[in-house]
């Protein structure tokens, strides 16, 4: 077979490379997520991206959407069922519960990575796609609750999103009050069977709160018109629900109230979250949340109650980017381009890069390598984003001193002693910043 039969080989659909130019715009968002979790006292865990496919199969639901039709689902060679993560929760849960965190402690807990689902691939919603998310478990009064909402604000206050998104909340009462709520809203909707679609009809015996989730604006009018879940909580979740929202209030986060806010699966209760921004057409929720008291126990532990959230890094990338608000110091590139000026000033050059590097540790510095002309040299040092060149030649070497030349400015070119270039170096881009 020729070399030009050969098939290439490409990334599988909705499982995208990350490339040089989108990887800033990655590492500035998880900075800001990390720096943002120390700050609030959340410990990061890490478990695998493969899981036996009983852990998502009793923790999302059998019946739902993705273990039906959206999960990668494989047999290793010992014919275990195993699973790539469609979500961190459940493994996280495990992992707390297999090492003994949950026993008699509290835990604030973070994990970042990916997430795998089968889905239709479009814009913000991939296959392969990475998830941030906080998992607290111990805590049941709303003052988690509010901290893990809070964490949240924080983070988008200091993107510059807090004005582009909108915190929706809603309360799913207990398991028992929701029960009986479920059975209202059964003989709601079969009053209306003519108006559900039949996705609704589907999941009307398995799921019917999820109806509520619907985005069939032919259902929209029935819906709203449907009873709401608020109206039928029991005493404890409302007292619940009205101490968070003051904790929120007195905070000075708003919110609106969504009674079509809901999670399909008996182990949430009460609060549930969501951040909503118009920014992106239809891909509107970029973090959702709320309580899980019941998971731990469905998974075999002992009852302990569980709030956490998730958002998608993809979509929030997206959502930086359309707005531009991605500051432009943080898209890469280097500070300073040492550039030898002929191939006898390479030794000198990268020994005066490392001693640079090592005096100044924050240094976005680039060495030029790979010979040529001095002219070529100079055209990849300005497309560089350097706004420094420092040249190295046979009289620089001899005095032990480089040339600063300016890139981006209408600046004389200077003459600094290698002894005093770190120096400068930092005076003059502190001044640029």
């Amino acid at each position: 077979m020729s070399k030009s039969a050969v098939k290439k080989i490409q990334a599988i659909r909705g499982m995208n490379d990350l490339l040089p130019s989108d990887s800033p715009r990655w590492q500035f968002f998880e900075a800001k997520v990390r720096q943002l979790m120390l700050r609030y006292g959340f410990n990061e865990i890490r478990t695998p991206i493969v899981e036996q496919t009983a852990l998502f199969a009793r923790s999302i639901g059998e019946v739902t959407d993705i273990v039906e039709k959206e999960m990668y689902t494989f047999d290793d060679r010992n014919s275990e069922s195993l699973t790539l993560r469609p979500e961190g929760t459940a493994s996280c849960v495990r992992a707390a519960m297999e090492h003994g965190l949950l026993y008699n402690q509290t835990q604030r807990l973070w994990y970042q990575g990916p997430m795998f689902r089968y889905e239709r691939p479009q814009k913000g919603r991939y296959r392969q796609f990475h998830q941030i998310g906080v998992e607290t478990f111990g805590f049941d009064g709303p003052d988690i609750d509010a901290e893990v909402i809070l964490l949240s604000a924080r983070l988008w206050q200091e993107l510059g999103l807090m004005e582009h998104v909108t915190l929706e909340l809603n309360s799913l009462g207990s398991s028992e009050a929701r029960a009986a709520y479920r059975d209202t809203l059964v003989a709601y909707f079969e009053q209306h069977l003519d108006i559900l679609d039949e996705d609704s009809k589907r999941r009307l015996t398995s799921n019917p709160l999820r109806i509520l989730d619907s985005k069939n604006p032919a259902m929209a009018e029935m819906l709203d018109a449907a009873p709401q879940l608020m109206d039928h909580l029991d005493d404890e979740s409302r007292e619940h629900f009205e101490q968070l929202t003051k904790m929120l209030e007195a905070a000075g986060i708003r919110y609106v109230i969504n009674p079509r806010l809901v999670r399909g699966l008996d182990y949430y209760c009460r609060t549930v979250f969501e951040w909503t921004t118009t920014a992106l057409g239809s891909q509107g929720t970029v973090c959702a949340g709320g309580r899980y008291d019941g998971l731990v126990e469905q998974l075999g532990g002992k009852p302990t109650p569980a709030v956490g959230f998730a958002m998608g890094i993809e979509r929030l990338i997206l959502l930086l980017d359309t707005l531009e608000l991605i500051p432009e110091g943080a898209l890469g590139g280097c500070d300073v381009y040492l550039l030898p000026m002929d191939d006898s000033a390479t030794t000198a050059a990268i020994t005066l890069a490392e001693q640079l590097r090592g005096e100044l540790p924050e240094l976005r510095l680039q060495l030029h390598c790979g010979g040529g002309s001095f002219k070529s040299r100079i055209k990849k040092a300005d497309k560089s984003s350097a706004s420094i060149a420092i040249l190295l030649g046979e009289d620089e070497i001899n005095q032990q001193s480089a040339t600063v030349k300016f890139l981006r400015d209408d600046r004389e070119q200077q003459s600094v002693s290698q002894a005093a270039l770190g120096h400068t170096l930092r005076e003059l881009l502190t001044s640029d910043a």
